[in-house]
């Protein structure tokens, strides 16, 4: 035997196939990677500019202190869309005539024209209406921010409120009527009966006294309605019956009643107009009519007269100061009754047939909603189209 048994332990142990030169290179490396990880922080914390430079915006903006003076966002030139290209609306390359046959119908007549410049154009062929599903979101360029809100205003282009949120209709020959239904926001209940239950022809207006407004107006105009600005206008037995709180007067100065005027229109936007609430005494007044008219008119919009004041001014004032206008012909819910209201609509429509049009007005009460929701159903059947009300306004810039 080889083996020596009183030998030490281990002592004749065959040593191994060491290889002290790789594990040394690998502390090595490890050492540098750890070496390289502790400089690049040390570089990025002192250094800071690499981070900084492809920081967020919303980062940026914290970082920043508040400038005291307000910038002034960029302003698109007026005849000039965002990209820098220039604007022209849908009739800028055609000479249009209009003549008005025996029969009162108008003919129009298109014939083409060289357009001012050269090179490419964007055309802007959205001149009526809106898109549905923008309805609900106000044309900024036709809006200007004032102590009082937003207010309309006549976009640098030319378009008009009462063209950008009218109701587009068919264009077809034939009757139309437009109903107006009022008061709403002033009980939310109604107004929210109202505008769930009501046809989108109807058009819909809203108190500026009124509650919720803002939101009220959203839900009107998702569900495809054209929607006016009520005013409150100073009646005959004023102040035993009062409109409500910064009502226009006729002995108030001009400026105060334009200052009420504009405080309500702030009140919401996307409306095509304005209509009374009450008012006998003011629409019988026309130097306290005048200047009213005049501003709404130059901010684009229209005006409704209800009729219910037979010494209303408010055509010849409204042909004095160029506004757009419409008088209704018949009130239909003076008798708070479904039969009775429901009687008012057919004679609203036999004013229709006569005329070839007809307006009609209401209050948001239940018994209205109801008998205009029935009868508007059934008046399609009889080749009757119901429309916005901006539709059957006088316009003078359309003859």
């Amino acid at each position: 035997m080889g083996t020596d048994l009183h030998a030490p332990l281990g002592r004749n142990r065959k040593t191994g196939n060491r290889r002290p030169g790789v594990l040394r290179l690998g502390r090595i490396a490890a050492s540098l990677c750890l070496f390289a990880i502790g400089g690049f922080s040390l570089y990025t914390a002192f250094r800071g500019e690499g981070l900084e430079r492809n920081r967020p915006p919303a980062a940026e903006q914290a970082a920043t202190p508040p400038s005291s003076t307000p910038q002034p966002p960029p302003q698109t030139p007026a005849g000039q869309a965002a990209n820098g290209m220039p604007r022209a609306e849908p009739q800028s390359g055609a000479n249009v005539e209009q003549m008005v046959t025996g029969d009162g119908t108008v003919v129009t007549k298109y014939s083409p024209r060289p357009r001012d410049g050269s090179g490419p154009v964007l055309v802007d062929a959205m001149q009526i209406g809106q898109d549905p599903r923008m309805a609900a979101t106000p044309n900024e360029t036709l809006l200007e921010e004032t102590p009082y809100g937003r207010l309309p205003i006549v976009g640098p282009d030319g378009r008009r409120p009462m063209d950008q949120y009218a109701r587009p209709s068919s264009g077809a020959r034939g009757i139309r009527i437009a109903i107006v239904v009022s008061g709403l926001g002033l009980s939310q209940t109604g107004t929210q009966r109202a505008i769930a239950e009501l046809p989108e022809e109807i058009t819909l207006a809203f108190a500026a006294s009124g509650n919720s407004l803002q939101r009220w107006m959203l839900e009107a105009r998702r569900g495809g309605h054209e929607i006016l600005l009520q005013v409150p206008l100073e009646p005959f037995d004023y102040p035993t019956n009062d409109p409500g709180p910064e009502t226009l007067l006729t002995s108030k100065p001009v400026a105060r009643n334009i200052e009420n005027l504009h405080k309500a229109m702030g009140e919401i936007t996307n409306y095509t107009g304005v209509t009374n609430y009450l008012g006998g005494r003011f629409l019988s007044d026309p130097a306290a009519m005048e200047p009213v008219m005049r501003d709404i008119g130059k901010r684009g919009l229209l005006f409704l007269d209800d009729g219910t004041s037979a010494q209303s001014k408010t055509a010849a004032v409204a042909k004095g100061t160029a506004l757009p206008y419409a008088f209704a012909d018949l009130q239909l819910d003076g008798q708070l009754d479904i039969n009775a209201i429901l009687q008012k609509l057919d004679e609203l429509e036999r004013i229709a047939r006569k005329n070839g049009q007809a307006i009609g007005v209401a209050s948001a009460f239940d018994e209205s909603v109801d008998a205009i929701a029935k009868w508007s159903q059934e008046a399609a059947m009889r080749g009757i189209e119901i429309v916005g009300v901006a539709t059957l306004t006088s316009d003078p810039l359309k003859p």
